[in-house]
């Protein structure tokens, strides 16, 4: 009986321990939401402000630019995975990788080759854990972007998509990452940024037109300084909007993880002095026996 009451407490004393990490983690992702929401509230007007400016030069301007014109095949696909670098953030990663994945069996069925850039120790570890081959990882601060690192993707993305398929490019790019709602709400995303889609991140009232452009230089040597500063604008977005997610999801967990010790905790104590208890009555139990046994001698 004794040795189930020292399992009892070294569970409880164990739990405690989780309990404060679980707690501390929950207060470290809550001060940091804040933060993570209004560096995506300030990325919105750039990256709104740069959309239109592509807009207008590319739905004003009748020009053939590879970046703007639909391939008539398309042969390979690059898509860009965002998760996180760590875990304790409850199905976070593991519902982008499965939009990933779905992503990458439909266009497998449309008969594309996709390659792979994946973002996040956690997509790493997924790839590498079944030996499937991606071309690069980014990893570091997927909980606070910088947009050094959104630049780098870019570059690699665009070169790829600016080599030919006989030499390994790609025709077509595709970012899968969870876009932020709310503090309850996360959503799984995927958006094609190459061939070019001009999505606005927030909607523009119905008054608003694009406005007119005078092109000087041409209109092409203008998408071609603006496409690449378009792609990691949009790029780090993603990764803003996947930070915030990020941090969402494990404040959550983390809560949740929290009243569950507390319940075990519970469970436990309640237990333990279940235990005690049938062991003093035993004690007396043998305590009363053994004195009727000395008054029947």
């Amino acid at each position: 009986m004794g040795a189930q009451i020292r399992v009892y407490r070294q569970k409880i004393s164990s739990t405690t321990s989780m309990r404060k990490i679980f707690k501390a983690m929950e207060l470290i992702a809550t001060s940091r939401i804040g933060k993570a929401r209004a560096r995506v509230a300030a990325s919105l007007p750039y990256a709104n402000a740069i959309t239109r400016a592509v807009s207008a030069v590319a739905s004003q301007s009748e020009i053939d630019h590879p970046l703007v014109t639909e391939p008539e095949q398309i042969r390979r696909a690059a898509v860009l995975v965002i998760t996180s670098d760590r875990g304790l953030a409850g199905s976070y990663s593991a519902t982008v990788l499965k939009q990933a994945e779905g992503l990458t069996e439909l266009l497998h069925e449309e008969g594309k080759e996709v390659k792979t850039y994946v973002m996040g120790r956690k997509a790493q570890a997924y790839f590498d854990f079944r030996n499937r081959p991606y071309e690069r990882v980014w990893t570091g601060n997927t909980d606070a972007p910088q947009f050094e690192t959104a630049r780098e993707v870019g570059e690699a993305l665009l070169a790829d998509f600016a080599t030919a398929y006989e030499e390994g490019g790609v025709d077509e790019i595709h970012v899968v990452y969870t876009r932020f709602k709310s503090m309850v709400t996360q959503e799984p995303t995927v958006i094609r940024l190459l061939p070019l889609e001009v999505v606005e991140e927030q909607a523009a009232s119905e008054s608003e037109l694009l406005p007119l452009y005078e092109f000087e230089p041409e209109a092409e040597q203008v998408l071609d300084a603006l496409l690449p500063r378009y792609i990691e604008s949009r790029i780090f977005a993603a990764m803003l909007q996947a930070a915030a997610s990020e941090l969402a999801a494990r404040q959550r967990a983390m809560k949740s993880a929290g009243d569950n010790a507390t319940e075990l905790i519970k469970k436990y104590t309640r237990l333990r002095n279940t235990a005690r208890q049938a062991e003093i009555t035993q004690e007396l139990s043998e305590i009363v026996a053994g004195a009727d046994a000395l008054n029947a001698s």
